[in-house]
């Protein structure tokens, strides 16, 4: 008589998050600082980094650029977020002008053996204006301000002294607000950002691929669309598409 393996439930996780006494998570590998805390830089992957596009470096390796030449990925820093455990986020932002938008970030960290068992707020500001966006970026001045909020109010918790692009003054002189754009998008993703600014520029990804290969750009005959670029290749494109006129 054969036994029927009976199957697992697809709304079973492959694995349940539970935190020790200390606060940790079960089964993920911490590193740990020479006085005992969190190393959580060390914990954030190169994938989440970018070189700084406002300095002129020599090598686009992450892994030999020093932290003040490096920015950092919104999604990066939710990994750590959620690595290190909240109960709350809470925003408020203000527009004290039509093209000027500030937002302020709350979070609920939960107890760890950091804080001493005890649960800690910790709250940080973030702007979106003329001196931090350029382009279509204008149109999005609201979630900007709050991803940015979000960005800081986290590093500053854990302690990450790499800043995001938004942190950087990219024009000092207040340009053209562009005209706004109801698509929703994901400011967080630079490959939609590409995508849609190649809308834009009525610029097609062929295009794209071609101009890569002339450039002997790595493994760029191998591209089959936008995901398959390097987001460190992409912040390059779009400053480059962005300065081509229509």
């Amino acid at each position: 008589m054969y036994m029927v393996a009976k199957k697992k439930s697809k709304c079973t996780p492959p694995k349940s998050i539970k935190r020790n006494e200390h606060g940790l998570i079960q089964d993920v590998d911490y590193i740990f600082n020479e006085d005992g805390f969190i190393d959580w830089r060390s914990m954030l992957k190169d994938k989440w980094l970018y070189p700084n596009p406002s300095k002129k470096l020599n090598t686009s390796e992450v892994s030999k650029l020093q932290d003040r030449d490096l920015c950092i990925l919104l999604g990066g820093i939710k990994e750590l977020a959620q690595i290190r455990g909240f109960t709350n986020v809470r925003y408020s932002l203000h527009s004290p002008s039509s093209d000027y938008v500030v937002a302020s970030c709350e979070i609920t960290w939960v107890p760890n053996y950091e804080t001493e068992g005890s649960e800690v707020v910790f709250s940080s500001v973030g702007d979106a204006g003329p001196h931090n966006t350029h382009g279509f970026g204008q149109s999005f001045l609201g979630p900007i301000a709050e991803n940015s909020a979000f960005l800081r109010c986290v590093r500053n918790f854990l302690k990450i002294n790499v800043v995001a692009q938004d942190e950087i003054a990219v024009n000092p002189t207040a340009p053209q607000r562009a005209q706004a754009d109801t698509t929703t998008i994901d400011i967080s993703d630079p490959k939609t950002l590409l995508s849609k600014l190649m809308g834009e520029k009525n610029i097609n990804f062929t295009q794209i691929k071609t101009k890569l290969e002339k450039e002997d750009y790595p493994n760029a005959e191998d591209f089959s669309s936008v995901s398959d670029i390097p987001n460190i290749k992409i912040f390059e494109l779009l400053d480059r598409i962005q300065k081509i006129k229509i």
